[in-house]
């Protein structure tokens, strides 16, 4: 049994993982690699003019939902399942900064879709711009949490 010292010693876990790795650096990728090729898809529509690229932009923006949710689940799960990581700047930055991306694809997702390639210059572009910007502080504070923090890093012990 862990005396309370060694306990704070070791890194804190995460909860959520499969055979101790944990799920949500693997689900991660996922969706800032669709919401930065929505801004990709974007800036070629604005420079072609070829609907194809805003089609483009609303797949790919559905994708980073679904899979953002699932990385949201694992990350919440961490989040709420270890004290210390609760206890880091970091991680409340990083999750009120990932809601907030979620959010504004969400509304930038229903206005392409209700509204079709109209709503890609300048609306949907300026919120995918902003979306890769927060993505860029969420990914620092992430990695911080990780490589400062040491969360979710194997004890030297396991």
């Amino acid at each position: 049994m862990l005396t309370q010292t060694d306990q704070q010693k070791r890194n804190p876990k995460s909860a959520a993982s499969i055979a101790g790795h944990p799920i949500h650096p693997m689900l991660i990728p996922f969706p800032v690699a669709f919401l930065v090729a929505t801004l990709v898809c974007d800036l070629v529509f604005w420079r072609t003019g070829n609907a194809a690229w805003s089609t483009a932009s609303l797949y790919l923006l559905g994708a980073a939902l679904v899979m953002a949710a699932l990385a949201a689940l694992a990350g919440l799960t961490d989040f709420l399942g270890e004290s210390r990581i609760r206890s880091l700047s970091a991680a409340w930055h990083h999750m009120i900064g990932n809601v907030i991306v979620v959010l504004l694809s969400v509304w930038n997702w229903f206005l392409r879709y209700t509204d079709g390639e109209a709503v890609v210059l300048p609306t949907g572009l300026l919120i995918s711009l902003a979306v890769v910007l927060l993505l860029l502080y969420t990914g620092w504070r992430g990695w911080e949490m990780v490589y400062r923090h040491r969360v979710a890093i194997a004890d030297e012990t396991e």
